[in-house]
């Protein structure tokens, strides 16, 4: 019952309530990203969601747009702005994901949802991340987030999805909170490039 109408239920309410507590930090970042990013405050992009349904995920722009001279975008640690990396550090880039829950794309809680190219990479066992809606947080960002394998969160986020429960949730989103507060489990660098996954790591 819970995981095929309460859940749905409490992401929707929590998500509007979520959403107005924090409307006003929303609208001041919206601002300020507005003017340093040349009026794009917010990041674009489409990922799968469950059953590998492709929708945009919406995140504030914490880095810009800056390429090399032969047009590919430069690495991490020189697009990321000042400001991007204040609420990268505080994960306050989420906050806009409350409303991909609203619209019924996400959950609060869930595997995150990842790069489209991934799709064809995963074997059987780690497709089963795509039988739940994906979350803004889930259990693997609150057993390591940047700092495990692969392999590792893979086996979080199935394990996640073979056990949900309102319990279980309630717990994830406790933890969250702790480590948000205590910054833990990111990489401890903010310049560096997260590992892409090829399949073997």
């Amino acid at each position: 019952m819970y995981k095929f109408f309460f859940k749905r239920f409490l992401d929707f309410c929590l998500a509007i309530i979520g959403f107005i507590i924090l409307f006003p930090i929303f609208i001041i970042i919206t601002i300020y990203l507005f003017f340093s990013n040349k009026g794009k405050p917010f990041f674009f992009q489409k990922r799968p969601g469950k059953n590998e349904k492709i929708f945009s995920i919406i995140k504030f722009k914490s880095m810009n747009d800056k390429k090399d001279n032969d047009g590919n975008l430069l690495p991490f640690d020189k697009r990321i702005t000042k400001v991007g990396a204040f609420i990268r550090k505080y994960s306050l880039d989420e906050i806009p994901q409350l409303i991909n829950v609203i619209k019924g794309d996400m959950s609060l809680i869930g595997p995150r949802p990842l790069l489209i190219e991934y799709l064809s990479l995963y074997n059987d066992e780690q497709k089963k991340r795509h039988l739940v809606k994906p979350g803004i947080t889930g259990w693997a960002q609150v057993n390591g987030r940047n700092t495990i394998s692969w392999k590792k969160k893979f086996e979080l986020d199935t394990w996640y999805v073979e056990n949900i429960s309102l319990v279980l949730d309630i717990k994830i989103f406790i933890l969250t909170i702790k480590k948000v507060i205590k910054k833990e489990g990111v990489n401890s660098s903010e310049h560096l490039n997260a590992e892409y996954f090829n399949g073997y790591n």
